[in-house]
């Protein structure tokens, strides 16, 4: 799959806003500071297409690409403590809205820090589209900043704490572009079966 132009649609607060496509809608999530946006941006090979932060829980809505293929909606990161408790309550309320209806997301790309054994919010996610029957595969990131040798031990160990297959992994680094070819292969996977379901030519 080549990205030849990604655009920002929109951002979503509520219900109401969220984008619906005959597009495949590809939603991507992930704990706060676990590298969402530079993924993004590395995808589809621009610089500031998603507004990238030091501070985590920069984003608040949910926000909305244009891939050309596919959309891609950008979910708030979840487990940034310094948030308010109203804060998180109202981010909970809008990814509960997205998720419980299956018009507004077709596969769930979920982001993790390779170097880190998932949090318990990165399971409670898992464990969330597990319950609501969504396919997803997961992204390991920032695998530039451990050695290949323990690249591959840290993607057998995350895969076994999670209990999944291990080719639903793939290290991924928005820094040297490793596993960017992979992930690309992913996504074209991911939106020729959503169009044949669909009936949608790609």
């Amino acid at each position: 799959m080549k990205i030849k132009q990604a655009t920002f649609i929109t951002s979503a607060a509520s219900p109401s806003q969220f984008v619906r496509s005959e597009k495949p809608i590809i939603a991507v999530v992930g704990k706060s500071n676990v590298g969402k946006s530079s993924f993004i941006n590395a995808v589809a090979g621009q610089n500031k297409l998603a507004r990238t932060s030091d501070s985590p829980g920069r984003t608040k809505l949910i926000n909305y690409f244009d891939f050309g293929a596919f959309i891609l909606a950008d979910l708030p990161g979840y487990g940034y403590a310094k948030v308010s408790k109203a804060e998180k309550e109202k981010w909970g309320r809008t990814m509960d809205a997205f998720f419980a209806d299956k018009s507004n997301v077709d596969y769930v790309i979920s982001l993790l820090d390779i170097r880190h054994e998932p949090t318990k919010d990165d399971v409670l996610m898992v464990n969330y589209l597990h319950l609501q029957a969504y396919s997803y595969f997961f992204v390991g990131t920032k695998a530039d900043k451990i050695s290949r040798m323990n690249l591959n031990v840290r993607k057998k160990e995350i895969c076994k704490f999670l209990k999944v297959t291990e080719d639903k992994l793939i290290p991924f680094s928005s820094v040297t572009k490793s596993g960017k070819d992979e992930v690309f292969a992913k996504l074209e996977e991911i939106v020729f079966a959503v169009n044949e379901i669909k009936g949608v030519k790609s």
